[in-house]
């Protein structure tokens, strides 16, 4: 299929007709950044709003000081994370992400192409143009894939929720919001203070 063609295709991302693999994704020359979930591409939201940003900025510092002097790194989108379920080839992995927040701590996993694998933890910030797809189809596939921890920020509500994975599963954690400081059962020692992530957000 010509780049034209693949261009034509993301007017309709949620199509259900073709499906598409990272050695697709690597021939695409788009303007707009796209993810690839299980073959089929969605668009992300052309500029994040000022909310996004000033909460992933916070997230983003807090996590970077904390591995000042460890081995994990965090990584803030775009930056392609591929989570293969069979094979580790190009043309057999089908979903590619640009999680908004990652951290990796298996430095094996990192390539001049971003990561390949699970990251440790994902958080993805929500905003009114990619609700459906955090809440339902990154959830399965982080879940498949086996991300351990993927916490998701809602800005405008103030709101913080974790999901951690047991035994295949994900176990949903309680409502975090203004006042709680939530550690991380997966990178240890780790804590995020709400109250100042979500401070002065108006």
């Amino acid at each position: 299929m010509e780049t034209k063609d693949k261009k034509n295709f993301l007017n309709e991302p949620e199509a259900t007709y073709g499906r598409f693999s990272y050695a697709d994704y690597l021939t695409w020359e788009l303007d707009e950044m796209v993810e690839l979930i299980k073959g089929k591409v969605f668009r992300q939201a052309a500029t994040p709003r000022r909310l996004h940003q000033e909460v992933s900025l916070k997230v983003a510092r807090t996590f970077a000081e904390f591995f000042e002097d460890k081995n994990c790194k965090v990584f803030i989108a775009p930056f392609d994370v591929r989570l293969p379920v069979k094979s580790k080839k190009n043309e057999d992995i089908f979903t590619v992400v640009q999680p908004d927040i990652c951290v990796v701590c298996d430095l094996d996993k990192l390539d001049e192409m971003g990561c390949l694998g699970a990251p440790d933890l994902i958080v993805e910030i929500l905003s009114p143009s990619n609700n459906q797809k955090e809440l339902i189809h990154k959830y399965e596939v982080y879940q498949e894939t086996g991300v351990q921890e993927y916490w998701i920020i809602h800005p405008s509500e103030k709101t913080l929720f974790i999901y951690t994975l047991s035994e295949g599963n994900y176990v949903p954690s309680k409502l975090y919001t203004m006042g709680h400081i939530v550690p991380s059962s997966v990178i240890k020692g780790f804590e995020l203070d709400l109250e100042w992530v979500f401070k002065d957000l108006d």
